[in-house]
């Protein structure tokens, strides 16, 4: 067993303004994201159960039908296959959680991340 901090794991950047830090294990990923004001995560969706828990700053959120503002604090369940996407509303650092693990990450399949 390895006890890490964010500090030990190299940030993927995205786009110039979002960075990812992920760790993948065999049946979950956990990530921190850095979104910097402004950024922007496309709609998309995945197989996989999320979790995203807002660690400081704010982002408008859509799921599905629903847009709604997540704050600091905050966490919300996004259910497998809904479409979701979020905005940046000032610097912002979000940590999420799914289960099964994000393969498409793994294989470099996340262009929908790396749109400014």
């Amino acid at each position: 067993m390895q006890i890490l901090t964010w500090n030990d794991i190299k940030e993927d950047v995205m786009n110039p303004l979002a960075g990812r830090k992920a760790l993948h294990a065999e049946n979950m990923t956990i990530a921190r994201f850095r979104f910097d004001k402004g950024n922007k995560v496309a709609m998309h969706h995945h197989i996989n159960d999320q979790v995203t828990m807002v660690e400081s700053g704010a982002v408008r959120m859509t799921c599905g039908d629903e847009t709604f503002i997540l704050k600091a604090g905050q966490f919300v369940h996004v259910p497998p296959n809904v479409p979701h996407g979020n905005e940046a509303l000032e610097d912002t650092i979000i940590i999420e959680i799914f289960s099964p693990r994000r393969e498409d990450w793994i294989t470099g399949d996340d262009s929908y991340l790396r749109q400014k």
